[in-house]
């Protein structure tokens, strides 16, 4: 793919996250703050920004730069079914590979796009994005090394485990305050999952939103310690989670959980949001370790193939 076409790569991403609310109406886009975000430099981000101008989804005021406007769902689900998805194609694929062994621990650009057929650009941006999700770095001087993984089902299994322990423990804290403003954006991005139409929203931006609601409240412990285990075990099964085909009553089921949580924890029942959070990841866990070992089943068959 071109080099020009970085643009509309960005744009995507950038209806992606208006789609999903971890950007939403009248929030101002800064260049080098969606550069940050998405990895890339200013120069394709202010392409994108006018390309959406031009179809009504970005605003710009005079001195005052881009606003996102007020999002026609019809209009928005349309323009990201007609979009090619071919870059997350092959970061997905690059992904399932590392997942399921078939590349080393340490590579080089070149060998990548030997391997691959990317561009220079292409896998420079394929590379920035699975560094930023927490699963490649650079290595010193020369290289590229891919970290490890929850890559079987007994290690997603104990990851949840982890997580049932250590996030109903956050919020009983003695450290632990509530911030209203987190909880109130919590709850206008759960509230707008429900309203979404999860078809044209591909699984890893519903992901980022699932574990951003847990990340913002095991913050309120005031203990970072929590947030940090909490982080490394969410990029750990990121690309396990890549893996499940989105399902809206279980996406509606896990909204409506996460909005029980907020109502428990903005009422002061700490014990009773304690208690429900367990219930919530006990759920999770039992929905998804069938999947898991169904993957593994598949993938030890693709081998033997």
């Amino acid at each position: 793919m071109r080099t020009s076409d970085l643009p509309q790569r960005i744009s995507r991403r950038l209806l992606q996250d208006i789609a999903t609310g971890g950007i939403q109406a009248g929030q101002h886009l800064g260049a080098q703050q969606l550069a940050d975000r998405y990895g890339v430099s200013r120069t394709p981000v202010r392409e994108a920004m006018n390309l959406l101008e031009t179809k009504g989804f970005l605003v710009r005021e005079e001195n005052r730069g881009y606003f996102v406007a007020e999002p026609d769902r019809d209009a928005l689900s349309q323009l990201l079914d007609e979009q090619p998805a071919s870059l997350n194609d092959e970061y997905h694929k690059l992904a399932e590979h590392w997942l399921t062994g078939q590349l080393p621990e340490d590579v080089t650009e070149q060998f990548l796009r030997q391997h691959y057929g990317w561009s220079k650009a292409r896998a420079n941006e394929i590379l920035v994005r699975a560094t930023r999700e927490g699963w490649v770095e650079r290595k010193e001087g020369y290289g590229w090394r891919f970290l490890p993984v929850a890559n079987t089902p007994e290690a997603f299994d104990e990851i949840y485990r982890f997580r049932m322990a250590i996030e109903p423990a956050a919020m009983l804290e003695p450290s632990f305050a509530l911030d209203r403003k987190i909880l109130a954006e919590q709850r206008r991005i759960q509230e707008g999952m429900l309203e979404m139409d999860f078809s044209s929203v591909p699984a890893e931006s519903l992901l980022e939103n699932g574990a951003l609601f847990h990340e913002e409240i095991i913050k309120l412990s005031g203990n970072p310690y929590f947030l940090m285990a909490l982080q490394r075990v969410n990029r750990m099964r990121r690309l396990m989670e890549y893996r499940a085909e989105v399902n809206h009553e279980r996406l509606v089921e896990q909204c409506s959980e996460h909005l029980e949580i907020l109502d428990m924890l903005e009422a002061g029942d700490n014990l009773d949001a304690s208690h429900r959070m367990r219930q919530h990841l006990s759920g999770a866990l039992k929905r998804k370790s069938p999947l898991t070992w169904t993957w593994a089943a598949d993938a030890r068959k693709a081998g033997d193939a």
